[in-house]
Formats: C-alpha cells, sequence, structure tokens
C-alpha cells in the first residue's frame, strides 16, 4: 500500500493481509498493529447508534464527523467505540493520550534500527489514516495545546496531517474514521475552542441501569454467584442514584477480589458478605463503606450547603457572637443545648 506514490511496497503482511510498511514520498512507514478485543457493548443501543451514526457519509461530498464520547471512568467510553468499529468491519487503532504527548508521537517517530539507521514509525493514528480504520484517541482531554494544533487540519475538511519529522504530508483515506473520549474530572486540560468545534457532537455515555448493569458483570464474570452479583449491582445503583461516579469497572474489580479471596480457602468460615465489604473497602476506599455519608460531604465541597458570604464575613467568623449578621436564634441555642 502506498500513498502519493505510484509503487506499492510489497513487503511483507500479515496474515489477515493488513501491511506492515508502506511508502509515501519516498519516506518508508512501519505501521501499528490494529488493536484486538473480543468484548461487545452491553445496553445503551441507542448511544451506540448515535456514534455510528457520526461516521455516515451520505454524499461524496459529505464529511464523517469526529464526535466526543464523554462520561466518567470506567462507563465504558473506550468500548462503545470498539463495538462501532466492530459493527462496521473496520480496523481499529487506539491512542492512549496523556500530559507528555508531543505531536511527533501522534503523527510519525523515528527510531534507530539495528543497522544504525532511522527507521520511521506510523502512530496508530496515521496507521488507520492510511488503512482507512477507525482510530480512538482515548481520554484526549490529558493531551496539550500543542499536540492538539497538530491534528486541526485533520478533523476538518482538509483531512490531513503534516510530519515534521519525516518532512512529508500524510492525507486520510475515504475510509478513516475517529472518535475521542474524555473523562470528566480534574486531571485534566482545556482543549482550545478551535479544536472543540471540530470534534462534534458531544455524546454523554451515562451509566447503565439495572438491568443493564447486571448483564455487563455477568458478562465479565461468569463464575459469580448470583447473591454476590446482585450486592454489587444495588451497591452502583445506589451509588448512581447519589450522583457518586463509581462505575461499571468498579463493581467488577470489588467483585473480583471478593471472590478471589473466598477461594484461597473454601473452608474457612468467612462470609461472602464479610468478603464482599473487604472487597469493597480495599477497592474503593472506606469512604465507599457509607454511601449516603460520602454523597453529603460531596455536595458541601461542591458548594451544596455553602452560605453566600457577606462583606461582615471578611472580619468575623460565623459564630462570632459580634458578627451583625449573626442570627438572634443561634445565640438562643447555644444556651438552650
Amino acid at each position: 500500500m502506498s500513498q502519493n506514490s505510484d509503487k506499492p511496497d510489497d513487503t511483507a503482511t500479515n496474515a489477515e493481509s493488513m501491511p506492515t510498511h508502506v511508502e509515501i514520498d519516498g519516506v518508508r512507514l512501519k505501521l501499528a498493529k490494529p488493536f484486538r478485543d473480543d468484548g461487545k457493548w452491553i445496553g445503551q443501543g441507542e448511544i451506540l447508534e448515535q456514534l455510528l451514526a457520526c461516521w455516515i457519509s451520505i454524499d461524496e461530498a459529505d464529511l464523517p464527523l469526529t464526535p466526543r464520547l464523554v462520561g466518567a471512568p470506567g462507563v465504558g467510553k473506550t468500548q462503545l467505540a470498539i463495538a462501532a468499529a466492530k459493527a462496521q468491519g473496520r480496523p481499529l487503532y487506539i491512542y492512549q493520550c496523556t500530559a507528555d504527548t508531543r505531536p511527533e508521537d501522534l503523527l510519525v517517530t523515528p527510531v534507530l534500527s539495528q543497522k544504525g539507521e532511522i527507521a520511521y514509525h506510523a502512530s496508530p493514528l496515521v496507521t488507520a489514516m492510511i488503512c482507512g480504520g477507525v482510530c480512538v484517541l482515548d481520554e484526549g482531554n490529558r493531551m496539550n495545546e500543542k499536540s492538539w494544533a497538530s491534528l486541526a487540519p485533520l478533523f476538518d475538511h482538509r483531512r490531513y496531517v503534516e510530519s515534521i519529522v519525516a518532512g512529508i504530508t500524510l492525507n486520510a483515506h475515504p475510509e478513516f474514521r475517529a472518535a475521542v473520549t474524555m473523562n470528566q474530572d480534574e486531571s485534566t486540560f482545556e482543549i482550545p475552542d478551535y479544536i472543540m468545534s471540530r470534534l462534534q457532537p458531544t455524546l454523554p455515555v451515562g451509566f447503565p441501569n439495572k438491568q443493564d448493569e447486571m448483564a455487563i458483570l455477568q458478562y465479565h464474570l461468569p463464575f459469580a454467584e448470583a447473591e454476590m452479583l446482585a450486592m454489587t449491582v444495588e451497591f452502583l445503583q445506589r451509588s448512581h442514584q447519589l450522583k457518586l461516579e463509581f462505575s461499571p469497572r468498579d463493581g467488577i474489580n470489588l467483585l473480583r477480589y471478593a471472590l478471589k479471596r473466598i477461594s484461597q480457602d473454601p473452608g474457612h468460615p468467612v462470609s461472602r458478605d464479610q468478603a464482599w465489604q473487604e472487597a469493597l473497602e480495599k477497592c474503593l476506599g472506606n469512604e465507599a463503606l457509607d454511601l449516603e455519608k460520602l454523597s453529603q460531604r460531596k455536595s458541601r465541597t461542591l458548594g451544596g450547603d455553602a452560605v453566600p458570604l457577606g462583606l461582615a464575613d471578611l472580619f468575623f467568623d460565623r459564630d462570632d457572637p459580634m458578627h451583625p449578621d449573626r442570627d438572634e436564634d443561634d445565640e438562643d441555642d447555644e444556651f438552650n443545648v
């Protein structure tokens, strides 16, 4: 396979006829291997249909969209994109974005070969562009603006990137598709508006309902007992109701640990309840033992119970008897305890 070249590179390919190398404008690139996963997307069929709709081209002049998949960690954003690529029969490539990702990491990286020569390795993103596959930029809002800037022409009508390192321009295959997953937490960068306007639409991935969450746990842990599955699903559903971000991934991990603890000594009198409680504490922390209390603490942290500050608050504590806005009822309460 070649691009901007009349001569295809007929070097070795893998068993599925996917090329291992291409030549573009005289530069030979080693391609990344596609990602393979046998997992499936369970429940929430509407969000899968929305993602697939983004990748449709309804006319020769129509371009696919590059959506943002937004949600809490562990809700299955990456698995959703994997399922969509599988549904379309396209090869899948995943690039894990980090705070120190550089533009050359996203595109083409020079590597010193065993012969002492410079070899050029295409990233999963560039490989997907060349092969007409799907690329998932995982946790895209952990990446800095300089790296995002190198992708600006790829995600608009131009659909190309320029590798300064290799000195070549790479045009995206007409079948190339992409999606960006983004976690909703504080350890992320602010993505500039000119990039956000290219990553449309926003598809929020929420927590599954009770039936879907049970099906997810049964799929990943088919050997788990019904009682322990039910305990885990009830915990997760309660946390969703309280707007706590414990995800199906968390449920899978705590249940796996509980089952491993029980399997260490099947004859030991430790009950399943005790093993599950230990797993909850070890995997999710002491705070997870009391969801209501954790929810209240989170609400206060976010300002749910905050009292608006006035000018007097700059000079007096709220409990100070000299505070001009102090309620007389508060003073009475102190003497009536």
